[in-house]
């Protein structure tokens, strides 16, 4: 996906409650003035989420039951206004972007736990995003239960962080399935590292993109 002049893609994965909006303030700092010095920008944004339309269908799809299938094309609609209104943009521009979740998330969540064929979600990457691929995903790794605390612990629960324990295993298999089958763009951390382990094992893997 990097060309010359072209900026980087990193993207954050885990189960709810892994610890990746953590992880965001223990690098985020950092890398925004070391790409400041460069004379480009970090642009933090997340999935579903990112332009008002795509946050609209988040608020839609974290409060409605609804079909998997309907689900992962709600998923896709916002990822494709997202990848062109925002992602797309700011690559070009030489900027980086950090998001929080892409398209893993779809294979773990609506196919790994929802049961959305894996080819169903292929297909839709394809048509909204055939030539975007991180450059690097993080995931952070963290047993369901810890995870189901520390939600407990920090906000009321929306339509998938009630789910059971069970989904939010088969979301962590589906997501360690992926990370064994492209390990050179996996970044797999433990979720109960500290802030600052985390975050200077992410610094240090990309640091021979910002020389």
């Amino acid at each position: 996906m990097n060309g010359a002049g072209r900026g980087r893609f990193l993207t954050l994965e885990g189960v709810d409650g892994a610890g990746k909006s953590t992880l965001v303030g223990a690098i985020e700092p950092d890398l925004r003035a070391r790409l400041g010095r460069q004379g480009h920008s970090l642009v933090r944004t997340r999935e579903p989420g990112g332009t008002p339309l795509a946050e609209a269908l988040r608020a839609d799809v974290l409060a409605r039951p609804m079909h998997p299938l309907t689900e992962a094309l709600l998923m896709f609609a916002a990822r494709n206004e997202h990848v062109r209104e925002v992602i797309e943009p700011a690559l070009a521009r030489g900027d980086w972007v950090l998001c929080d979740r892409f398209t893993d998330a779809s294979h773990a969540y609506q196919s790994g736990a929802r049961g959305v064929d894996a080819s169903t979600i292929d297909t839709l990457a394809r048509w909204v995003h055939p030539r975007l691929v991180p450059d690097l995903t993080v995931l952070l790794d963290v047993p369901p239960a810890i995870a189901a605390e520390r939600r407990a612990r920090a906000r009321a629960a929306d339509r998938f962080e009630s789910e059971p324990e069970g989904f939010f295993a088969a979301v962590r298999a589906a997501y360690l399935d992926r990370a064994r089958a492209d390990p050179g763009r996996f970044l797999v951390l433990s979720g109960e590292l500290s802030p600052g382990t985390a975050g200077r094992a992410v610094l240090e893997r990309i640091a021979p993109w910002l020389n």
